[in-house]
Parts: C-alpha cells; structure tokens; sequence
C-alpha cells in the first residue's frame, strides 16, 4: 500500500483507464468520483488518497495521455528517407485521431475548473501542448536536410498548418467522420508539394 497521497504507477493506469472509459460512455457530466472508482473496480475513496481531488486527477489524466501520444509519435523525425513524406505524416497523424484526446479536450472545455490545473502542468512543463508541432517540424527539418522537401521550406508552418488542421477537422467533424483522413491526407500533399 501506497502513502496517502502517493500514488503506485498500477493503480494510477487503472484509473486513467477507467475514467477513460467512464468518459466515452457517460460523457463529462458522467465522470465522477465514484464512477471512476466503480468502473476501476476499486475502493470509493481511492481516487481522492491518491489525487486529492478529482479535479487533480482529470488534469492528470489529460497530461498522461497526450504525453502517451506525444511519445507514441517520438520516432517521427527517425522515419526521415524511409517510406513518403506524406505516408509518414499521415502515420503519425492517425496517431492523434486514434486517442482520446479530443474526449479529453471536451472534458476541459466542459469543466473550466481544469483549465487552472492545466495552466500549472503548461507552467511547470508537465504539459507541452506544441509538442506535436516541434516533433512534425523535426521531422520536416530532417527530410529537408534528405533533400525530400525543397531546401526553402518553411517546416515550422508546415508543421503547424498540419497540427492546426487535424485539430480543426477534429473539433468541426469529429475522429470518425467518413472523409477525415482523406481530407488531412490531400492538405498534407498540397502542403508538402508546394
């Protein structure tokens, strides 16, 4: 057993996991306390010995999981002069269509009380929220360098017109609208070719 206030990696993933769950099913108004802990399958007062309330422990959530996507799109720049430029892009795109963020992000904007949590992660750089855009960028940069990208490139733009439009197609349409990935996919090729 864990102190008061600390929390063991195993328990913490199990309730990540849980109010992932909780969050997908019921919707922001269904993520409590108590639901977390029912669907993790654990004691009721849990969550809050660990987190202290459940406030920290959404912002917790919210900074584990896009760190856990942030990382899972970490080799990105290492896949420079291996298949195209856009079938890299678009893999590591599907990368952010395939989590929970955007659920998360509803999350935030249906509880304002995270905001201020989430502002101390920006403060204390546990939260990078232009982490994607500096990995895309890294990524241009190297196959600019590889001579695949014309060597005026401007890769930060690029990188960010990329971001911007996955979250935008994202917030308007939603991760399973039926031309998504067509649509990022075209927009990479225009960008990319000129």
């Amino acid at each position: 057993m864990s102190p008061r206030g600390v929390t063991t990696p195993q328990v913490r993933q199990q309730l990540f996991d849980a109010a992932e769950q909780v969050l997908l099913r019921e919707g922001p108004s269904g993520l409590t306390g108590r639901a977390i802990t029912r669907e993790a399958g654990v004691a009721t007062g849990l969550l809050h010995n660990h987190f202290g309330d459940l406030d920290a422990f959404l912002a917790a959530l919210f900074v584990d999981r896009a760190r856990a996507a942030t990382d899972s799109m970490g080799d990105l720049p290492a896949r420079a002069g291996t298949a195209t430029v856009v079938d890299n892009l678009m893999a590591a795109i599907e990368t952010l269509l395939t989590g929970n963020l955007m659920a998360l992000a509803g999350l935030v904007l249906a509880r304002p009380s995270l905001v201020t949590r989430l502002g101390e992660a920006l403060d204390d750089g546990t939260l990078e929220l232009d982490a994607a855009e500096r990995l895309f960028t890294a990524y241009l940069d190297a196959e600019r360098r590889l001579g695949r990208l014309t060597s005026d490139a401007d890769t930060a733009s690029l990188a960010l017109a990329l971001v911007g439009a996955v979250h935008q197609l994202l917030l308007t349409r939603g991760p399973h609208a039926p031309d998504l990935r067509e649509r990022l996919r075209r927009l990479a090729t225009t960008l990319i070719d000129h």
